[in-house]
């Protein structure tokens, strides 16, 4: 009796052995792949507790969630020879547990590699001023790069790719802040032109308006005595008419004209006497010696008659 107690108790100890190997639990995010004498099972175990043949089957869960690897960071040449480096994040996920676990032998680690053979790919591939400003293009063509060789072949997509950092040398960086700073000082000199011919044009049009209404300058001349005097200082601005300074700009320039022709005259009479002295110079000596002739003749007619 107590041989057989002993035998049963064995039984049912080696049945809750046999039973604890035989459970298993898969997760709500997790599938089960079963390889049988090392031979896969068609059934892919869903979550739940799943039950197998104890020392023949093998259970393997695969998790489904999204995974996100870092890539270490990258040395890299850039299309146009700058030296850089480069570290990003990849965000994938398993979307065929047979192919993950079947085909490639921990697909966390040839992920890992892929990610950084095709981040140093594409970086050379692309230019510097593409890497800084358009990054989702290279977003884009590094997540299409990763995804080719791993989601046929390995059953993982490639979700996103995100370039977290370009670590720049010393000496780019100072070329390009003085870059920079030049490109914002013709900007800040095209501004101010600009905002110059504005002002010169507006300018230009009011000078039109108050030239043809003259009581707009006085208006004008007054606001300003406003401005001027609502202020707390001891300015004193004395209006002046500016007509006033017109009528003396036409009588300074009346005065300027007489004076010319003045001086213009004077000129003229001076030079008609040397003209004279200069024709009896001129002239032979038999008609310098008729002229007193002809002055005697005249007076000796001229005393008759008187």
């Amino acid at each position: 009796m107590n041989t057989l107690v002993v035998i049963l108790v064995i039984v049912i100890i080696i049945g809750l052995i046999l039973l604890a190997t035989s459970v298993r639990m898969v997760q709500q995010y997790e599938k089960g792949i079963v390889l049988r004498f090392g031979r896969l099972q068609p059934k892919i175990r869903a979550p739940g507790l799943q039950l197998i043949v104890p020392v023949a089957d093998r259970l393997t869960k695969v998790s489904m969630q999204t995974v996100v690897l870092g890539v270490p960071a990258q040395g890299a040449i850039t299309r146009d020879n700058v030296t850089l480096t480069v570290d990003a994040v990849v965000y994938y996920r398993v979307i065929d547990p047979v192919k993950a676990v079947i085909n490639v032998q921990n697909y966390q680690t040839a992920i890992s590699q892929v990610a950084q053979t095709s981040l140093r790919s594409v970086i050379g591939r692309a230019d510097l001023d593409t890497l800084l400003s358009d990054r989702d293009q290279i977003n884009a063509e590094l997540r299409a790069v990763i995804d080719a060789p791993t989601e046929g072949p390995w059953g993982i997509h490639i979700e996103r790719v995100e370039v977290k950092d370009v670590a720049l040398p010393e000496g780019m960086k100072r070329s390009m802040s003085r870059q920079a700073e030049a490109e914002r000082e013709r900007r800040a000199r095209v501004i101010a032109a600009d905002g110059e011919f504005q002002a010169s044009a507006k300018l230009a049009q009011a000078a039109r308006a108050m030239g043809e209404t003259p009581g707009a300058l006085q208006l004008r001349l007054l606001q300003t005595v406003v401005d001027v005097a609502a202020e707390k200082n001891s300015t004193l601005v004395m209006p002046f008419p500016v007509e006033l300074l017109r009528f003396f700009d036409r009588a300074n320039a009346t005065d300027s004209f007489a004076g010319e022709e003045t001086t213009a005259d004077g000129l003229n009479g001076h030079q008609s006497a040397p003209d004279t002295a200069a024709i009896a110079a001129m002239a032979g000596p038999e008609e310098s010696a008729a002229a007193p002739q002809a002055s005697a003749v005249s007076q000796a007619s001229a005393a008759p008659q008187a």
